[in-house]
């Protein structure tokens, strides 16, 4: 039996920086009313044919990859979590494994949302623990901003999310006091359609009704999402996963180093912050500059705040994230 440790972090965001003002001048929003609902004030997005989700996830598995010091050809498995493939399929596991020259090696693709890089990191987490794999690259990556109702009738989405990739290098560790000590998965299906992108899907509207009705009011295909539901359940979820986690570890709310939720609302990031009465040196937050990059949000910050220096040797870090689906979990990792 092993542990598995982050043993190299990556991440990248386009270079097009899209504030509250640009978006004011093609919605009727602006900077106060954004920052006041979601602490947003930029975000990234990028630009149609320099980058896709495949092509910033491997721009992150790169830097995670130079910064591990493992080399491209000893990753065993890539898993690669994200709502917005390049393609219906294949998914981006295989592109990523053919972009950066990878042995044949297995490619699995985790379609979690805002939960998906901690799934992703589960699944990675079971595989080393069991012997079976040495390396494993995983991913977080997403383009959002092609996908959005860029108008006054989708304001209430299209001005939180955002483009970017994160990854890590997951490596086997013998010492069982370190690395990933646990990870918390859940779901609640029932709540299924309160934050879902409708069409094109198998199961309703595929892309052939869409053409054939040529419906200019149809709304099927951009992201809904019941605010007020979301945040209501959001802050619940939140605090019982990372409760669970600490209670399987033995560990106090005190002995939190470092909490990284999905950077899903600052308000609910807040409201978590407050609940466990953690300072702003125990949370780390970058949703007002990348917005939600739903599951490349977590690696993005998580690398961040280790390049800080806000991330040492032998801190305990939580990661907690809830979205769509509804999923959620956490990671409890000690560094």
């Amino acid at each position: 039996m092993y542990h598995s440790k982050i043993a190299g972090l990556g991440y990248y965001v386009p270079e097009n920086v899209v504030t509250n003002d640009d978006l004011s001048k093609i919605i009727d929003t602006n900077d106060e009313w954004i920052q006041e609902r979601t602490g947003i004030q930029e975000r990234r997005h990028i630009i149609k044919g320099e980058d896709t989700t495949t092509s910033m996830g491997v721009k992150a598995a790169k830097i995670a990859i130079e910064r591990s010091g493992v080399a491209a050809a000893d990753i065993d498995f890539v898993v690669f979590a994200t709502l917005s493939p390049d393609f219906y399929f294949p998914g981006p596991g295989v592109l990523v494994q053919r972009d950066l020259g990878l042995r044949t090696v297995g490619a699995l693709d985790v379609r979690n949302q805002c939960s998906g890089f901690i799934y992703a990191l589960s699944v990675a987490d079971q595989y080393i623990k069991t012997g079976m794999y040495k390396n494993i690259l995983v991913i977080g990556s997403e383009v959002h901003s092609t996908g959005l109702d860029m108008t006054t009738r989708g304001r209430g989405v299209s001005v939180i999310f955002g483009d970017g990739a994160g990854a890590a290098v997951l490596s086997r560790e013998e010492d069982l006091s370190k690395g990933i000590l646990s990870t918390h998965l859940h779901s609640e299906g029932q709540h299924a359609e309160e934050l879902i992108v409708k069409a094109p899907g198998m199961g309703g509207r595929w892309v052939t009704d869409i053409l054939a009705d040529n419906d200019p009011d149809d709304e099927s295909y951009f992201p809904y999402m019941n605010g007020q539901f979301v945040f209501k359940n959001a802050v619940v979820r939140f605090s019982e996963v990372i409760n669970e986690g600490l209670q399987a570890n033995n560990l106090q709310v005190s002995d939190i180093d470092m909490l990284i939720p999905h950077q899903a609302n600052l308000r609910i990031s807040q409201f978590i912050q407050k609940k466990f009465n953690l300072t702003d040196d125990q949370v780390y937050n970058n949703i007002q500059k990348y917005g939600n990059t739903t599951a490349a949000s977590i690696p993005i910050a998580l690398t961040e705040a280790w390049e800080k220096g806000k991330i040492k040797s032998g801190d305990t870090v939580v990661l907690a994230a809830f979205g769509s689906g509804f999923t959620w979990g956490s990671a409890i990792i000690k560094w």
